[in-house]
């Protein structure tokens, strides 16, 4: 499935469907990352994926806050209210400064092996250029089936470590997610929270998401079995579900989670 990228002003995104927006952002960029998401949720929602400048800022912006004013201007810019918003990975840490910020335009929070409180890192080595199967195996890493670190995924991933200046914006936004810890703000969250959790996450384990249950207030937590860092991306079946389960609960007149 291919999607037309819109732009307006100086964001490009994606936006299909109708009802409540829906906005989705990771740590991956590629848009066929979302796609089983995207193709299910905009039957019910509007569902918009906008791209993050993850590695366009300035260095001096390139960080967690820096990502969060952006989107911040592309919500105000394009005036959407009443958001769900699903983060993974950094795009969760992203999401949770948001909505820390912004918590009047934001109608639920949902994220999935979200950064904010603890991560493991690439390492503490960084390969020599040219190291692909390095990067092949960093990336395999992410996923329970290491089967899902595709060839293109693996030669996008290539291509950012191949590129020093890209290399070092990577370790800036890594560096800042470790500072911006949220730990104590977290109880300020007061939306319904949707916490969903790979089993055999290893870069931000089990643990994390048990964390994040207990420290966000009004919050549930999903744990799914054979599933590593990227749950959308790995079972989108079971991922879809127990999201819809959740957005069904909170259109429901008597809503509570």
């Amino acid at each position: 499935m291919s999607y037309e990228i819109k732009q307006d002003g100086k964001f490009k995104f994606i936006e299909v469907g109708e009802g409540e927006p829906l906005i989705l952002h990771g740590l991956f960029g590629a848009l066929s990352n979302f796609e089983p998401l995207i193709e299910y949720f905009r039957k019910r929602n509007k569902v918009i994926v906008p791209m993050l400048p993850l590695l366009e800022l300035d260095l001096l912006h390139t960080s967690v806050g820096g990502l969060q004013k952006f989107v911040q201007k592309f919500i105000e810019h394009r005036k959407y209210t009443n958001i769900h918003l699903l983060g993974n990975s950094l795009g969760g840490h992203v999401a949770l400064v948001y909505i820390l910020k912004h918590p009047e335009h934001v109608k639920s929070l949902i994220l999935t092996g979200s950064s904010g409180l603890f991560e493991n890192g690439m390492g503490d080595s960084y390969p020599k250029r040219g190291d692909k199967e390095y990067i092949r195996n960093k990336t395999a890493l992410t996923f329970y089936d290491p089967a899902m670190a595709t060839e293109e995924l693996v030669n996008e991933v290539f291509e950012i470590t191949n590129n020093r200046l890209k290399v070092i914006k990577i370790i800036a936004l890594a560096k800042s997610a470790i500072r911006n810890n949220l730990g104590e703000e977290l109880n300020q969250v007061k939306q319904p929270t949707c916490l969903i959790w790979g089993n055999n996450d290893t870069i931000t384990p089990p643990f994390v998401g048990k964390e994040f249950n207990k420290l966000i207030p009004n919050s549930e937590l999903h744990f799914i079995d054979k599933c590593g860092h990227a749950p959308m991306m790995e079972v989108p079946d079971e991922f879809n579900k127990i999201l819809s389960t959740f957005l069904d609960k909170l259109s429901s007149p008597a809503a509570t989670v």
